[in-house]
């Protein structure tokens, strides 16, 4: 029996929401039913579109606090609400963190944790005025939680993240939930920088035990579940989405010298 969850006359923001991960998750919010609004520095060639309906773009970057109000004030001054927050906006290039200079590190902070805090802060002001309240959800990864070599800062950068998380849906509730959702390994337009070609991403999807890699839409139907009703009882959490995570060594490694 399918499934349907019902988001019609919601408004969401999905920062970054034109490519990879943001495109996934701002298509599974429209096909909801849900209006959305995306942000970035520069327009798409092609918006995302589902359920009959396209999302809306302003320009921006989110690590500047002013680009942060315009996008407010845009989607407030077209719908009259804002209902959804996904600070999905963010990333690394792989770099020596030994080498790596300051400036690079601080960089990463600031696109991956405090640009999504100053946005978390100013749609909160939106929310806790509305009677509906709202919801927030911050897009981390496994590498908060475990060695992410090569791009150290950010996984640290995630961490915080999800400690966020855990303390604004303190100090945020009842009106305003809270929650993350980690994605594993996603096949996206940038997975040959990291998995190689076909062959390479098939062969790490072999690794993960649902078989595969993620790909976009699986973190964008866990948002629009935690954007629903059916997660009312859910925040100061992380969803991990990620296929049952990574196999470690010792698995492979045992089964070799089995007789």
């Amino acid at each position: 029996m399918a499934v349907s969850i019902d988001l019609s006359g919601r408004v969401a923001i999905v920062t970054g929401g034109a490519r990879g991960v943001g495109r996934g998750i701002s298509e599974a919010l429209l096909d909801a039913g849900a209006e959305v609004v995306i942000c970035g520095r520069k327009e798409p060639e092609r918006l995302p579109e589902a359920g009959g309906r396209r999302a809306l773009f302003t320009p921006a970057d989110v690590r500047e606090l002013e680009q942060i109000e315009t996008v407010a004030a845009f989607t407030e001054e077209r719908f009259g609400r804002i209902d959804v927050l996904v600070n999905n906006a963010g990333g690394a290039p792989p770099a020596d963190a030994a080498t790596a200079s300051p400036r690079f590190h601080e960089s990463i902070l600031r696109l991956n944790l405090i640009a999504p805090l100053h946005f978390a802060q100013r749609v909160n002001r939106t929310m806790q005025g509305q009677e509906s309240g709202g919801v927030i959800l911050f897009i981390s990864s496994v590498s908060a939680n475990r060695p992410s070599p090569r791009t150290a800062v950010y996984g640290a950068a995630k961490a915080g993240l999800e400690s966020l998380v855990r303390s604004l849906a303190m100090e945020w509730a009842p009106k305003v939930r809270v929650a993350g959702v980690a994605g594993g390994m996603i096949e996206t337009e940038q997975s040959e920088l990291y998995y190689g070609d076909a062959d390479g991403i098939a062969a790490v999807g072999a690794t993960v035990p649902i078989g595969r890699l993620a790909v976009p839409r699986d973190l964008g139907d866990a948002c629009v579940y935690l954007a629903s009703p059916l997660a009312s009882y859910v925040t100061g959490t992380t969803l991990l989405v990620h296929g049952g995570g990574e196999r470690p060594p010792f698995w492979d490694a045992a089964k070799n010298t089995k007789p």
